[in-house]
């Protein structure tokens, strides 16, 4: 009964346009596993959408919090400071690529980290303009939405939106025309990204390309390095700032603390959120220490920015992922979604299109000629998923690409179930 209660709640004070992938009513969580207020058990393959790298509840993020919040909540960095906020800036400042003074700037989401990074880098440059990508995603402000490659539902009847915004073309690899061999094509999408300079916008007036290294909302779609190399190289080359976009690749999740490295380029501004602070909200904006210098005092901050249990979860979250080598642990179980996952695609022909980067993983479902999205049985699957124990999440602007974002201290045997869960849901359709 209390959870009828709850779900007539819900609907009668809660907007519609706040989607829930499943409707049941969260009591706790440990680590990969979440478990309602009747005490059943969801297997997580969902992470929050990316947040819980660390896990649900990890004691040493709790504990780091609770001490906090002992001592003080929130005295407002732009009043008094605490050392909170200073330590995660220089750990972050330290952790991020690139061997040269950097800076850290607080926030409290992805799309505020995104909005920050934007204003730092047209005060820095003088310019205005924006490159990113199509399929892109950064968020649902106004500016953050300009800045996302996908209408629907993100974009739509919500403008108008914030101008001097431009998307550039990004290699979609397992969607290249058929004649194409991998090498023409990728070299195909860079010859359009140079050709967009000419027909878009003058690189004189661009302030900043952000580019998420590992497409999250766009479908998990991974650049070959080529692409991403050539990218840094033209921002380089023409004085534009490369913003890498690492909300949801960040910590941990494709096998390094930063999916930036994995393609050997230095971003002069990275973006974090999400596994940050293991469900508190803090974001940041890494840089180099100039750029990130050219605001003037009180041109950046915010009332909640940084808040002191936030930063105090994020550094316990640091030392977690440092000491359970959670970085190797994403390779592992990246390797399994991997086995796992093509022993399907042997047995059911609507898994195509597999790719992964550590254990940032996903597959397209698609119909009987191999390729053609099937968005409609991607609905019915993770709705039985969902019913069935295992929270999973969808992406892809077709709507048709299964992610896995496993928390990355999953255990072997949550592992197994979850598999065990979602194989019995698929042999269904």
């Amino acid at each position: 009964m209390a959870i009828t209660n709850w779900q007539e709640k819900r609907d009668r004070y809660v907007p519609r346009g706040l989607g829930n992938g499943n409707r049941a009513i969260a009591d706790r969580g440990e680590g990969a596993t979440i478990y309602d207020e009747n005490d059943n058990a969801y297997i997580d393959f969902a992470g929050a959408i990316g947040v819980m790298n660390v896990g649900h509840s990890h004691p040493k993020v709790v504990e780091a919090a609770k001490e906090q919040m002992d001592k003080v909540t929130h005295p407002g960095f732009n009043v008094v400071m605490y050392d909170s906020y200073i330590e995660l800036a220089e750990r972050l400042s330290k952790l991020t690529p690139g061997d040269f003074d950097k800076k850290t700037l607080l926030l409290n989401s992805g799309a505020e980290a995104i909005e920050n990074a934007v204003k730092i880098a047209r005060k820095a440059t003088g310019r205005q303009a924006v490159v990113t990508f199509t399929r892109g995603f950064h968020g649902r402000t106004n500016m953050t939405m300009a800045m996302t490659g996908k209408v629907k539902p993100y974009k739509y009847e919500f403008g108008p939106f914030a101008p001097e915004v431009y998307h550039a073309p990004y290699p979609y690899v397992f969607r290249k025309p058929e004649e194409q061999s991998d090498e023409a094509y990728v070299q195909s999408v860079i010859d359009e990204f140079d050709l967009f300079f000419k027909t878009e916008v003058a690189p004189e007036q661009i302030a900043c390309v952000v580019m998420e290294p590992v497409q999250g909302e766009g479908g998990f779609v991974v650049p070959p390095k080529a692409f991403v190399e050539h990218v840094a190289e033209r921002c380089k080359e023409h004085g534009i700032l490369f913003v890498a976009d690492e909300i949801q690749t960040g910590f941990a999740r494709t096998g390094a603390w930063f999916a930036s490295e994995h393609f050997g380029i230095t971003p002069d501004l990275m973006t974090l959120s999400k596994s940050l602070a293991a469900g508190f909200p803090l974001s940041a904006v890494v840089g180099t220490a100039d750029v990130m210098d050219a605001a003037n005092p009180g041109e950046i901050g915010g009332t909640f920015a940084g808040n002191a249990v936030a930063c105090k979860a994020a550094l316990a979250v640091l030392d977690v992922i440092e000491e359970e080598n959670l970085n190797e642990r994403a390779e592992v179980i990246g390797q399994q979604l991997e086995n796992q996952v093509h022993e399907w695609q042997q047995e059911l022909g609507f898994i195509q299109g597999f790719r992964r980067l550590g254990a940032m993983v996903a597959f397209e479902v698609v119909k009987e000629d191999g390729k053609t999205p099937a968005p409609e049985k991607t609905a019915s699957i993770l709705k039985a998923a969902n019913a069935s124990g295992l929270l999973l999440l969808s992406s892809g602007v077709y709507g048709n690409v299964i992610r896995f974002l496993t928390p990355l201290v999953i255990t072997y045997e949550e592992l197994e179930k979850g598999f065990q869960i979602l194989e019995d849901v698929l042999k269904q359709q």
